[in-house]
């Protein structure tokens, strides 16, 4: 017999019923979707989360003095800052950078104190780096040339009992002589990151003025990057982390700053793995069970065709076909599933801002994305387990005799 008629019987018998066949092929299709759909709904989550943190204010990656990051210590402050900046203006997979500085300070007004980290910002590069601008619910982001305008967030605005227009005055240390330097600022503008550290415990004021409070002349702390290729961030074998790791510097991506991150996306790659284990367990039973009830439905024609001398392993090899086929039927159903639900939640998504997960605020809707590897790889895997799933009931196939199967019986 030929691969060809091998074929042609294989579905004929699988569609003798077509209730049972619509049903298995069902419930494994539903199966292979819920596979594609679990990876297009990570991959989403996994975007997003990059870009809630990285794009809000982190950056793909940033630039310090060794140690700062661990201590904030106002002293430390990059070494070389212009022949960096230089660099970083040449360097082809930088698209933008900014230069802050970050030290502690104490926010005060009429009605209230509090602690709060002071960042130095220059309004026209941050504006690439970061959505500061994006988040104001109230106010303008540093319009006009004041030297004095501060930008807080809604919850320490509420904790100081403050509204926009009012003056405030920020307190901190100053560097080498740790001298404390108070300055009134006006504030500017209210903003809403979702991010609770972030709209109860930092201000943004303009990069010189910072300056000229910590006594730094044009020293900054810290310079954020943003890469041409996203990619760029979190890959720690590439070259620029090394080229900028020198001179007491220390150059890192965000899988650096946010290691937990990066720890909760290869978490979720398990999950998908034991998620797919399950399935195809369930997958496994249901395929076994249609080729048993097939089988025993023929047995009597099995043992006519043993009786006219059909061999053993043409038998199993026939339920092995039927396996391949309902497989078939299986994807076709699975894929286009899959497919529907992704598509649908490509477009309208998850409204999830707000939420936290992993130290991350979502800022944005989640969007499920599709890939063409989830409409190869898992289908592939698919039909494997359905042809090494169907060697148990083709072997039972093959075992059988003449007067055994002709019995119609177990």
């Amino acid at each position: 017999m030929t691969v060809k008629i091998f074929i042609k019987l294989a579905f004929r018998n699988i569609l003798r019923n077509k209730r049972r066949t619509l049903i298995a092929g069902t419930a494994i299709g539903i199966g292979l979707a819920c596979l594609i759909f679990a990876d297009a709904y990570m991959l989403g989550m996994e975007k997003n989360m990059i870009r809630s943190a990285t794009a809000s204010f982190l950056g793909e990656g940033q630039i310090h003095h060794a140690g700062f990051r661990e201590t904030l210590e106002v002293e430390k402050t990059i070494v070389g800052l212009d022949e960096i900046t230089e660099r970083l203006e040449q360097e082809p997979s930088v698209e933008q950078f900014a230069q802050r500085i970050l030290t502690m300070s104490m926010i005060s007004s009429p009605a209230n104190v509090q602690s709060a980290t002071m960042v130095g910002v220059d309004p026209s590069s941050e504006v690439y780096l970061s959505q500061i601008d994006e988040a104001l619910i109230e106010g303008e982001y540093f319009q006009g040339d004041s030297p004095r305008d501060i930008l807080i967030g809604f919850k320490l605005a509420e904790i100081l009992e403050v509204e926009l227009g009012d003056r405030v005055v920020l307190t901190a240390a100053q560097a080498h002589s740790g001298d404390l330097a108070q300055e009134l600022f006006r504030i500017s503008g209210i903003f809403r990151f979702h991010v609770n550290e972030m709209d109860r415990g930092m201000v943004f004021i303009r990069l010189p003025k910072a300056q000229e409070m910590l006594a730094l002349d044009r020293s900054v702390h810290e310079i954020a990057i943003k890469f041409n290729d996203p990619g760029i961030g979190r890959d720690r074998s590439d070259s620029i982390w090394a080229a900028y790791s020198s001179d007491e510097n220390e150059a890192v991506g965000w899988v650096e700053l946010l290691p937990q991150m990066e720890a909760v996306f290869e978490l979720s790659k398990f999950s998908m793995v034991v998620m797919g284990l399950i399935i195809f367990a369930v997958v496994a039973l249901g395929i076994i069970n249609t080729l048993f009830m097939s089988l025993y439905e023929r047995m009597y024609e099995f043992g006519v065709l043993r009786a006219i001398g059909t061999r053993p392993f043409n038998l199993g090899r026939l339920v092995v076909f039927e396996a391949c086929a309902l497989a078939l039927i299986s994807i076709a159903l699975g894929l286009v599933i899959g497919s529907v639900v992704s598509y649908i939640f490509t477009i309208r998504g998850w409204d999830l801002t707000g939420i936290e997960f992993s130290g991350v605020t979502f800022r944005e809707p989640l969007y499920a994305i599709m890939r063409l590897e989830q409409y190869i790889i898992y289908p592939i895997w698919v039909f494997i387990i359905t042809t090494l799933i169907s060697l148990y009931p083709a072997t039972f196939a093959a075992k059988l005799t003449p007067a055994k199967a002709m019995r119609k019986s177990f």
